[in-house]
């Protein structure tokens, strides 16, 4: 028996290469070029869609700035809209108390003037008829008719000491 040495090549050993060298070859020709390009495919179809995805971020956030934008004009605008409202409300207040305090003047006017007339056809009915009454008193008094053309001065001295009174009672009631 002889012994074989594992360094010495063999036949086997020169087969076994010859057959590894082949199916290397075969593998190197019909395997892995389909290969790289479905790895380059694949590769092409990652950064395709890294890309789209770059892109669609770029487009998301563009998309968020501009809807900011939007909600922040519309809140602008919002503020405008209160502020005018306020200031509307505030002009409509401003009138109205206005106009109350015009109509209040008005009738307070209109009160003072019935008044002031009313106390003058008072101080008025009041002369003629204390004229009678004194134009009655003396002649009861006296006796005789008395000639109201001749005593016209004594009459109009006597009504206007009645109008002083009368002006003086209503200027210390107003006080």
């Amino acid at each position: 028996m002889i012994a074989s040495n594992f360094l010495v090549p063999n036949a086997t050993l020169i087969v076994e290469v010859v057959a590894f060298l082949v199916v290397l070859g075969v593998v190197a020709r019909y395997v892995i070029p389909p290969l790289n390009r479905a790895l380059s495919e694949r590769q092409e179809q990652i950064r395709t869609a890294l890309a789209a995805a770059d892109a669609a971020q770029a487009e998301a956030d563009a998309t968020r700035a501009q809807r900011q934008q939007i909600l922040e004009e519309a809140r602008q605008q919002a503020r405008e809209i209160v502020a005018h409202a306020n200031a509307n409300a505030e002009r409509l207040r401003t009138e109205a108390v206005e106009r109350a305090q015009q109509e209040h003047d008005r009738i307070l006017a209109s009160a003072s003037a019935e008044i002031a007339v009313a106390r003058q056809r008072a101080v008025d009915e009041v002369s003629v008829q204390l004229g009678a009454l004194v134009m009655a008193v003396a002649r009861q008094v006296i006796g005789r008719e008395i000639d109201l053309v001749a005593h016209r001065e004594l009459i109009d001295e006597a009504v206007a000491a009645l109008r002083a009174s009368t002006d003086t009672a209503a200027a210390g009631s107003q006080s």
